[in-house]
């Protein structure tokens, strides 16, 4: 990981303090260092067969070239599972609701019962 990570600063200084890319814009070398570290963080590297951001944070940062993407959606893992769980909290709120009428006709007691307004 240390020889990677020096060749590859390496690299970025041996254009000297400042250069020019090839559209004409002139950069410092240390302002292109969080590219850098995103290159190498989204690199699969070969002892592993990992990038060394799945193995640290459990997920790979999102790349320029995925915003290119017209099918990328970006959804929370729970929310794919939205309906099921919705559908999970309709059926046991149903289902204390048919309990509570049992109960009620057990014991006599009216329960108030609202309107739903829509």
């Amino acid at each position: 990981m240390i020889q990677t990570l020096e060749d590859m600063i390496r690299r970025f200084c041996a254009y000297g303090l400042e250069f020019k890319d090839s559209d004409g814009f002139t950069h410092d070398w240390c302002t292109l260092i969080p590219a850098l570290e995103l290159a190498y963080k989204t690199s699969v590297h070969s002892s592993t067969g990992q990038t060394p951001a799945m193995l640290e944070k459990g997920w790979n940062p999102r790349l320029p070239a995925d915003t290119l993407r017209k099918d990328f959606i970006d959804i929370h893992p729970t929310a794919s599972r939205f309906n099921i769980m919705l559908d999970k909290v309709k059926h046991h709120a149903k289902k204390a609701w048919m309990t509570l009428l049992i109960m009620q006709n057990r014991s006599g007691t009216r329960v108030i019962q609202y309107q739903n307004s829509k």
